[in-house]
């Protein structure tokens, strides 16, 4: 019988149990699957604390990479023994599953599995922050928190590519080798450092169009605070805790500013932006373009203890949880 982390009662990493679960057939639009890896990301925290409510029992993971078993008789795009990733819904951290067909994207040759399931969810946010969210254009200074994170080594790479000049913050010293690796010209280390003072040192006082803010209570009003007029504050997760409230009318004393909440369920809810935010992380990363670097590994069942490292900001670079 296959196992998976299940969680009866929100709060830490304790509160995650390894247990064994019985799955059954596909529906007719469902698919079975096999996971062979399964992502770790900072969302997978939220749920599992209660920040993002769930329905109580449920299983965690929002990401994974596997092979078809069988599918429901609507299914026409997979077949038995396919390889498939998918980000989301949430369920990942199993053996076995059912996945809903229309979420699942084909794997290509040139992609492994564990790549797979460690950049699907933080590629496919990185795509629609840097080509929709906001559109980096070649020669632009934008501002990325977290440059050594997982979304953040992504985010970091890819604008580099488009030729944007990315300034990355980091929390400590150690993790600025990292940032500089993956494409940062410029590295803010926060505990030592003045964000605001320090881009407004490296843009000369023009500020930057756009931050990338993952982190969240730490960083915001500092972020706000490095943006050109008109600029656009992405804040897309919360690190550090949830952004405290404010008066809007503080985005228009700070330059008439753009703040966004965005999310990859609304980016990609249309099949064809799924399928076509995949594309082109896959395109990027068999390219050469952007290159995934998987840190840490840890066996699914060990879930709550990837959850402490996570939380407690040992990782760097991407974690994958090993199946089997």
């Amino acid at each position: 019988m296959p196992s998976a982390i299940r969680i009866y009662e929100t709060g830490g990493p304790e509160k995650m149990r390894w247990e064994a679960i019985q799955v059954g057939s596909p529906a007719p639009e469902e698919v079975l699957v096999r996971n062979t890896a399964v992502g770790l990301n900072f969302v997978d925290t939220y749920y599992r604390s209660g920040l993002y409510p769930m329905p109580l029992p449920f299983t965690p993971g929002s990401e994974g990479a596997g092979v078809v078993e069988a599918v429901g008789r609507k299914v026409k795009e997979f077949k038995p023994g396919d390889r498939f990733a998918y980000a989301g819904p949430v369920g990942a951290y199993a053996e076995v599953l059912l996945r809903p067909a229309d979420r699942l994207v084909k794997i290509p040759p040139t992609i492994t599995d564990e790549i797979a399931a460690a950049i699907l969810l933080k590629g496919m946010t990185a795509e629609y922050l840097l080509r929709r969210t906001y559109k980096v254009k070649a020669g632009e200074t934008i501002l990325v928190h977290a440059a050594a994170g997982g979304v953040g080594q992504i985010v970091c790479q890819w604008a580099k590519h488009l030729g944007a000049i990315v300034i990355g913050t980091v929390g400590h010293e150690e993790k600025a080798r990292i940032a500089k690796k993956v494409g940062c010209k410029h590295v803010i280390v926060t505990s030592t450092e003045s964000i605001p003072d320090r881009v407004k040192q490296i843009t000369k006082g023009m500020g930057v169009p756009v931050v990338y803010d993952g982190v969240g209570k730490d960083t915001f009003l500092a972020s706000l605070d490095c943006l050109s007029p008109l600029g656009l504050m992405v804040s897309f997760g919360n690190a550090s805790g949830a952004v405290p409230p404010f008066q809007p009318n503080l985005l228009s004393q700070k330059g008439s500013l753009y703040l966004t909440r965005p999310t990859l369920q609304t980016y990609t809810e249309k099949r064809e932006d799924l399928l076509k935010s995949a594309r082109e992380l896959f395109k990027v990363v068999s390219q050469g373009a952007v290159k995934i670097s998987i840190q840490q590994t840890y066996p699914l069942r060990e879930a709550a203890q990837a959850h402490r490292d996570l939380e407690s900001r040992k990782t760097t670079g991407s974690t994958v949880l090993r199946v089997g």
